[in-house]
């Protein structure tokens, strides 16, 4: 609604009311003229941010233009009472006392202490995106980014101080917690997903502590640990997952009992003097190890709803939810956590567990004990193992079946269910991915609406193919390789038609699913061999000849189509 418009929508509804046709014909004319001008002029901006690669005005105008309208999950409604309630409720994991036995920080390790520099300080400030959210301190990103060289030696000189006296400023510590609606209805506290506000500054310290602690861990560290490490993603997770599953159901008489585990709040449960030993056990500087577990304790919080702010609360327990370090100290937390027989496997993806049974001739000893050893640990480790969200998915292709007793947990049993969404990718017990398909299906069309929309306002075909690859494509093939080749030829046909309707409306030739699937699939393959120490290495053996992989030896069309038998086939023909 431009200036121009506005005036031409003031002429027409004077033309209107003083009754003289001719004239109100004539306005109305020149107001759709207009409209037509101003839409024209908007799209050519749109076009022109997109030439110079702004990629959020862009968004911003394709959002405008096809009148999408985010969720508003912002909570700006309540009182100081449901600030004071909310604040109490996040802190409901505090623990009292001793948490564990004393840390020695007697610094045995080899690694050495962290000192930074000052073009480090200075080249992470100028990094800091300056749309970052002020913490409670009020100073802005944008004023650290431009200011980057003036502040790089100052803060160079405090942050080696802190270092050094393993000491934070409690200033740099505070923290506002925003409470972010989990769904629409909120029928209780727990519907709340705590996000914390912590000084930018804080955030660019904790960006220089994690790169010096990520070069002092081991690299074969809890192998089976797939978030916050390089060359591991959810595909990775669920595809070594399925393969284990897989793998042991070739044998008959066999069948998998994959354990969901769900944990609550799991940042907010760390106990620093825990964690402490298990760093020190790794082998991280003592120095280091006392500055985290400063930075841990004595943590002040307060929650803000609308604009009523609590009082204050000093933490001793826990991570925040958007502190830079809290994802890397949660996996270090949880890196014993890990399977003690070898007929079980605990695959992880941050606080996403999954206990995977392998039960031979129907005994289920070694499962049960897992997840009997797993409730304990959760215990020891102040976790709280959530039941209800807790779920089962039993594989088990067997002609004679026997009725399984249930699991139960802390005296509750778990629901058993005939699919999961396990890392956005849904798992039926048949391994035949209907329920799969038909959700990214369902996606995949919905989002054609707005290709459409933008078409109609005659948009480049390069912005028109931006968009399909954003938002379609990549709903298209998120975790393909794991899926793709096992799911039906109906599937594949059904899904292949919404590229060939998004090519029809983008008007530029677009690949198709199983080219996409080949491509990704053989990079995916292609990295895995450059890394040694990733759980999928071992499956990639070379034949005698050197030149080729051998193929998994496989009885059943489970194994013969899944990720790394493929893999190995594609880059055998690509050789």
């Amino acid at each position: 609604m431009t200036k121009e418009v506005q005036v031409l929508l003031k002429q027409r509804d004077a033309a209107f009311r003083s009754g003289d046709g001719v004239q109100y014909s004539a306005a109305r004319s020149e107001l759709k003229r207009g409209i037509r001008e101003a839409k024209a002029a908007y799209k050519r901006r749109i076009e022109d941010h997109f030439s110079t690669n702004n990629s959020r005005q862009v968004w911003q105008g394709v959002q405008h233009l096809t009148n999408y309208k985010p969720c508003n999950t912002t909570l700006t409604e309540g009182n100081a009472e449901l600030a004071e309630e909310l604040n109490h409720f996040f802190a409901r994991f505090e623990v009292k006392g001793p948490e564990a036995a004393a840390a020695k920080t007697s610094d045995s390790s080899s690694s050495p202490s962290l000192i930074v520099q000052e073009y480090e300080v200075r080249r992470t400030l100028r990094a800091v995106n300056p749309r970052k959210a002020a913490g409670p301190d009020g100073v802005t990103a944008k004023v650290l980014k431009e200011c980057a060289d003036q502040l790089a030696g100052v803060f160079t000189k405090i942050f080696n101080t802190s270092l050094s006296q393993s000491c934070i400023p409690p200033c740099l510590k505070s923290a506002t917690i925003v409470p972010l609606p989990k769904r629409t209805n909120i029928s209780s506290l727990n519907d709340y997903r705590p996000v914390a506000l912590t000084p930018v500054i804080m955030k660019c310290f904790e960006k220089l502590v994690r790169r010096h602690i990520m070069s002092c861990l081991p690299p074969t560290l809890d192998s089976l640990q797939f978030a916050y490490r390089a060359n591991r993603s959810t595909e990775d997770a669920i595809a070594t997952t399925l393969h284990t599953t897989i793998s042991h159901l070739e044998v008959q008489g066999r069948y998998a009992r994959l354990l969901f585990v769900d944990f609550s709040s799991a940042f907010n449960t760390i106990l620093p003097d825990r964690l402490i030993v298990k760093l020190l056990e790794i082998g991280l500087p003592s120095t280091t190890c006392r500055w985290i577990r400063d930075f841990l304790s004595d943590r002040v919080q307060r929650v803000r709803v609308g604009p009523h702010l609590s009082s204050a609360l000093s933490l001793n327990t826990g991570s925040p939810q958007g502190c830079v370090l809290s994802p890397l100290l949660y996996t270090l937390y949880t890196h014993d956590c890990v399977s003690t027989h070898p007929d079980n496997a605990v695959i992880k993806f941050a606080d996403d567990t999954t206990v995977v049974g392998l039960i031979s001739g129907g005994d289920e000893t070694a499962y049960r004990a897992e997840v009997q050893r797993l409730s304990e640990w959760c215990v020891d480790n102040n976790l709280d193992l959530n039941t209800t969200k807790t779920k089962e998915l039993v594989v088990d292709f067997r002609r004679r079946k026997s009725e399984l007793q249930p699991v139960s947990i802390n005296g509750e049993c778990v629901e058993r269910v005939s699919s999961f969404k396990f890392l956005g990718v849904h798992i039926d017990t048949d391994l035949q991915w209907s329920s799969n398909t038909s959700a990214v299906l369902k996606k995949a069309q919905q989002r054609l609406h707005f290709l459409r929309i933008l078409r109609k306002m005659d948009l480049k075909k390069e912005l028109l193919t931006v968009f399909y690859r954003c938002s379609i494509e990549s709903v298209l093939t998120y975790c393909i390789g794991v899926w793709f080749s096992s799911c039906t030829t109906a599937h594949r046909k059904a899904l292949q038609r919404v590229i060939n309707m998004a090519q029809k409306i983008t008007g530029h030739p677009l690949p198709s699913l199983k080219d996409l699937y080949s491509t990704r699939c053989l990079k995916r393959a292609r990295s895995i061999l450059r890394d040694c120490t990733h759980p999928g290495h071992r499956v990639f053996k070379l034949l005698p000849s050197g030149r080729r992989f051998r193929l998994l030896r496989s009885r059943t069309n489970r194994l013969k189509d899944s990720f790394y038998n493929r893999a190995i086939a594609l880059i055998n023909a690509n050789s």
